[in-house]
């Protein structure tokens, strides 16, 4: 048996037939479209995907910074690097022209 992560479900005939109807119950919550009783994939509203995406990079951000934790470690001294930076700019960003 498998599990549906959603409180509604469609038919893939179902989805062509009313799909802007679908769609917009999507902005509502999580919709399981299911092929053959099973489900085949999940609709959800933009900003529910724009938030998840967001919560998926502050995950591996803190997957980063928990790898990470124990170094190696640089040391810098942060006027050298500001005058680097006025001086060269940071590499892979347009330098300020005033």
């Amino acid at each position: 048996m498998n599990m549906i992560y959603a409180r509604r479900s469609v038919s893939v005939t179902e989805l062509k037939r009313s799909y802007a109807e679908v769609v917009q119950a999507a902005a509502e919550g999580p919709i399981a479209v299911l092929n053959h009783n099973r489900p085949e994939a999940y609709l959800v509203g933009a900003e529910v995907f724009a938030h998840m995406m967001e919560l998926l990079e502050d995950l591996e951000d803190a997957r980063l910074a928990d790898e990470r934790k124990d170094g190696p470690f640089v040391d810098v001294d942060l006027d050298d690097l500001r005058t680097q930076i006025s001086r060269e700019g940071v590499e892979g960003m347009e330098r300020d022209p005033a």
